[in-house]
Parts: C-alpha cells; structure tokens; sequence
C-alpha cells in the first residue's frame, strides 16, 4: 500500500501565537519604561559657584584646625604654668615648716640650756685639782672632763622622746669647755659608729654634726638595764692621765638587783695611781607617768659611789 506523506508545516499557528506573545511583551516594557526622564545639566556658572564653595568650606576647616592646635598648645602652657605653680607653693610651704621645726627645736635647746645653765648656777662645780669639799647632798657636775661617754637606754618608750633626749647630750656637750673625744653608745654598750668602736669620736664641730644627725636615725635594741654599757665604758675607753665623764640616760631599770651592779660597776670604776677614780658616772632620768622610779634608785647609789651627780629630769 502507498504510504502518504504528510505535509509538515514550519510556521505552524502555535508558533505564531508564542511569537507574537514575545513581541507584545517587548513592546509592553518599552512602554513602561522612563526613557524620556529628562537628566538636568549643571551650567558653567553653577559649577564654578559651587567650587568656590568648597574652597572657602576648605579654607575655614583649616582655620578652625589651626585654632585647636593653638588652643592645645596654650593649654599645655597654662598646664605647666600651674604645675609650676604648685610646685613652688608646696616648696614655700616646706620651707615654712621647716622654719617652724627649726624654731621649736631653737626653743627646745634654749629651755635645755636654761635648765642645765640654772642647775649649774645653784651647785658649786669644783675641779678635780681644787681643794674645794665637795657637798655631797647637793652635788654638781665637774665640767673639766677630758673625754665624755653617753650611755644611752634606746627602749621604746625613750624613743617617744628622742628629740628631747639628743638636746641633752648636745647641753652636755656644750657645757663641758674643752672636751677632746666622746663617745655613744646604746645601754648594751655598742657603739652608735662602727668605725669608733673602741675608740673616741673626735669633738670638731663637723664630727659632732654628723654624729648627732646619725644619733636621731639611731636604731639599736635594748634592754632598759645599763649595767653593760656602763662596764664596757670603763674598760674600753679609759684613757690614764685624763678625765673621764660618763653620763647615763634611761626612764627605767629592769633588771633584778640593785647592790649587785652597784658594787660590779664600783669595782670595776678602779682607783688609779693618782687615787682618782677611772671615771665620774653621773645620770639623768627622763621620766614619764608611764615609767616607775627603778632606774633612780639605783643611779642614785651609783653616781654618789663614783663621784658623780644624779639629775632628774621633769615630766613634760
């Protein structure tokens, strides 16, 4: 049988329609579309006027810059004016308190020297080579010593008053017109200078200044009982042919007895070839309402054994 061919149609009616459907879809956005939106244009004048702007906004932006810099540096100048400022007022101020711990301290030393000055005034002071009695009951401080040892009680309790007990080794010092040594040491009897240990502190005006500036720094223990001090005293610093002052300073005695460290440190104070003894021990307490009357006993008996004078001192 004869097959028959169809006929094949290219531009069918179905790819018309779709065809036609694309371009009525292009047509459509075209439509839609602002594509006669006019873009305004800047004139020459405009563009130049508007520059000129930016220019003069430049021009004051660095002004104002320029002015903050200045403002900065001017504040770090009135920062350093003040601070300096400061700084010179609180040196004005130490120098005042300065000046006032200076004339407290005058005044202190002008009261001890009144004290030790009028002391001296209502005793009769007899050199060794005077001929003079001496009036045992009311006694006197011989200023004739060639060499002068301090042993000093450095408790705490004499610490609260160290200033009061520098300016009495200072009257001390002044009081005695031609002393050639001295010595301090603590009531353990170590010396407040190592390098002098064993040896005499020479009394020249800048030894004896750096020696009482290191005193008022002093720290060394203490057990409130000078019977060590005292005899090593007399046996390191005893000095043949010259005179010997020992003066002991304390608020109070805690040891057990009184006869025994008497006659130890009586004793050992020796009579020499002269018939003098090694040295004179004299004493000043410096009592307090917290301390007890111990340390007066006992130096009371030991001043009057080794012809020395007990003072005490009054309660501040």
């Amino acid at each position: 049988m004869k097959i028959k061919k169809k006929n094949f149609e290219v531009l069918s009616l179905s790819f018309l329609d779709i065809i036609t459907c694309g371009f009525g879809a292009i047509i459509l956005l075209v439509l839609i579309s602002h594509t006669d939106r006019d873009v305004p244009e800047l004139k020459v004048e405009q563009v130049e006027i508007q520059f000129s702007q930016i220019i003069a906004l430049q021009r004051q932006l660095n002004s104002l810059l320029a002015k903050i810099e200045q403002q900065k540096e001017m504040n770090k100048i009135q920062l350093e004016d003040s601070r300096n400022l400061n700084r010179a007022t609180q040196s004005f101020l130490d120098n005042i308190r300065t000046k006032e711990i200076e004339e407290k301290e005058l005044a202190s030393d002008l009261d001890g020297l009144s004290l030790v000055q009028s002391s001296l005034a209502r005793i009769s002071i007899a050199p060794a080579t005077s001929n003079l009695k001496r009036d045992d009951e009311v006694g006197g401080i011989p200023v004739d010593s060639d060499y002068v040892v301090f042993v000093i009680d450095t408790s705490g309790s004499m610490k609260t008053i160290w200033s009061r007990v520098t300016q009495e080794i200072i009257n001390i010092l002044t009081i005695h017109p031609q002393v050639k040594g001295f010595q301090i040491l603590d009531d353990q009897g170590r010396s407040i200078h190592a390098g002098y240990e064993g040896k005499w502190i020479p009394d020249i005006p800048f030894r004896r200044k750096s020696v009482m500036k290191l005193f008022k720094v002093w720290q060394s223990a203490s057990n409130s009982s000078p019977k060590e001090g005292i005899l090593i005293a007399l046996k390191k610093y005893k000095k043949p042919g010259h005179t010997i002052s020992i003066y002991v300073f304390g608020d109070d005695y805690t040891g057990d007895s009184y006869d025994s460290v008497i006659a130890n440190i009586t004793r050992n104070n020796k009579a020499q070839k002269d018939g003098r003894r090694i040295a004179k021990i004299h004493a000043i307490a410096f009592p307090s309402q917290y301390t007890t009357d111990r340390f007066g006993i006992l130096m009371r008996e030991l001043t009057k054994r080794n012809n020395g004078t007990f003072i005490a001192l009054p309660i501040r």
